[in-house]
């Protein structure tokens, strides 16, 4: 079989999709005016902002004016989370997290918790799962808020996010949810999910990077984390991203049409045939996460006995984008703390590796993969000096 080039990263990033980047080009150039000026450049450039707040509006069942831009995920989970605490900081000062939410939330309650509030990380199950159980007993009278991931981005597993909104709005606390990782790619309606405040990343469904939107319930206020010229409500200042707000409203444009097309089915068929191939070819290989309640484009495996760094050097020469678990911290030579979490030993954590699908990927890339990556895996056990026992 000829090496062929295949990226499954798509869950660091996508790649831009080519109607999203000729929707943006106009902005660098003859449409470059700042949005809040008045004259035609300007109107032109808030046109075209508007139009794309009501397209990622539109992704979610949201009102456009309950969507504020920002500059990335992690600068909307720090304005969600910071913005209410500040807010409401005669409220309460208990607030609720998981032990397995991405770094932009994870370091944000750590942060909190030493300055001044009682932070709660509730555990999950082997499958990376929060229980609704477990929130409910954790909720008291002086807590202020719940954050809980929709899905895992390292491993994929999607959370009963209706039921543990349920719970927070039945005992009046707020909740919010980083959909980072589902935003695009699976149905969100926030007009029947029990969510007050939700996170979006444009360059997780095939839009360009540095751009990030909140979802914020109406009525519910926050204090801003940059002060300035109050832009996007008065709620993040700072002159607009004119060509990256356009390009998150194409991308979410584009995630309706393949929602439309069918394109769920499609790529969960394609990661079953890849999850499936590896743990029949690979002995001693596991797939982490929720077999079924997981992204339609997530794969996630642990592969005993060997590093997932290794694998990732070896696939990445076999022409193959692979990740060893989050992509923020693939630099990090300490085990994922989702895979501890999980209750995975550190040994065993080190051999996680996540293979997530994209738009353009078809059946000949899993074919060359699953060629591949046993004969990469065989390989680097017979280097290992650790043979198990």
């Amino acid at each position: 079989m000829e090496t062929r080039k295949v990226y499954l990263d798509h869950s660091a990033t996508t790649p831009v999709a080519e109607e999203v980047l000729n929707a943006m080009m106009p902005f660098f150039t003859v449409g470059m005016g700042n949005p809040n000026s008045l004259h035609q450049w300007g109107r032109d450039a808030r046109r075209a902002i508007d139009e794309a707040r009501e397209s990622v509006a539109s992704l979610i069942g949201a009102n456009a004016h309950e969507i504020i831009f920002t500059g990335s995920g992690s600068a909307s989970d720090n304005l969600a989370v910071k913005g209410i605490t500040w807010a409401r900081k005669n409220a309460g000062k208990h607030i609720i997290t998981s032990a397995v939410e991405h770094h932009a939330i994870m370091d944000t309650f750590k942060w909190l918790g030493k300055n001044g509030y009682e932070v709660t990380y509730l555990p999950v199950d082997e499958y990376c799962m929060v229980h609704p159980e477990s929130l409910k007993e954790a909720i008291r009278d002086d807590t202020l808020l719940v954050s809980i991931m929709y899905a895992n981005n390292e491993v994929g597993t999607v959370n009963p996010i209706e039921e543990l909104g349920a719970i927070c709005r039945e005992r009046g606390v707020l909740f919010h949810t980083d959909a980072v990782q589902v935003a695009g790619h699976m149905p969100i309606d926030v007009t029947k999910l029990p969510v007050d405040m939700l996170t979006m990343s444009a360059h997780k469904m095939y839009g360009p990077k540095g751009i990030g939107a909140l979802y914020i319930r109406k009525g519910i206020k926050l204090s801003p984390l940059v002060h300035g010229g109050g832009q996007e409500y008065g709620i993040r200042s700072g002159t607009e991203n004119t060509p990256g707000i356009v390009g998150f409203g194409e991308a979410a444009r584009l995630a309706v049409k393949l929602h439309d097309s069918g394109e769920e089915n499609r790529i969960s068929r394609l990661r079953d045939k890849l999850l499936d191939g590896i743990i029949e070819r690979i002995p001693d290989s596991f797939i982490t996460g929720h077999r079924i309640q997981r992204l339609p484009f997530h794969g996630s495996v642990c592969v005993r006995l060997i590093e997932g760094e290794g694998i990732l050097l070896r696939m990445d020469y076999a022409g193959i984008g692979v990740s060893s678990g989050s992509a923020c911290t693939s630099g990090s030579l300490e085990p994922s703390h989702v895979l501890l979490a999980m209750g995975l030993d550190h040994a065993t954590a080190h051999g996680s590796v996540r293979l997530t699908l994209g738009k353009d990927t078809v059946d000949a890339d899993i074919d060359y993969v699953l060629e591949k990556f046993p004969q990469i895996v065989d390989t680097l056990r017979k280097m290992s000096p650790y043979k198990g026992g």
